[in-house]
């Protein structure tokens, strides 16, 4: 699989590892974006005493949309459709059904609406 595909495409499925992958890259990525900003000085504190880098606001919300598609292929996988990434937007237990569901269960076995089996 084509890594571009995994972040910005909306369509198909994808596996847990490949989700996993996904989130990790986002990982990287965020730390990376601390880093640059305690390097170029953009880092600022702010009057609640939490420090916020432009740089890493920046990858932010430039992750929204490659968080999203992600969800959505996995929401494919499971055989829904990506519009349950809003169960997230429920404060705790949305945040646990997206672990459950997208890192935790197991996708649909053989083909279904959204494509063929990542897995076969």
């Amino acid at each position: 699989m084509d890594w571009k595909y995994l972040l910005t495409s909306f369509d198909g499925r994808i596996n847990r590892a490949k989700f996993w992958a996904g989130i990790g890259i986002f990982i990287v990525v965020a730390i990376v974006a601390f880093i640059l900003d305690s390097i170029l000085g953009t880092r600022f504190t702010t009057d609640s005493g939490a420090q916020i880098g432009v740089v890493g606001i920046l990858v932010a919300l430039a992750s929204i949309y490659f968080a999203i598609a992600l969800y959505a292929k996995r929401w494919h996988d499971r055989n829904k459709s990506g519009w349950w990434t809003l169960i997230g937007l429920i404060p705790i237990i949305g945040g646990i059904w997206l672990l459950i569901e997208l890192g935790i269960l197991e996708g649909t076995r053989g083909a279904n609406q959204y494509g063929p089996d990542p897995l076969a």
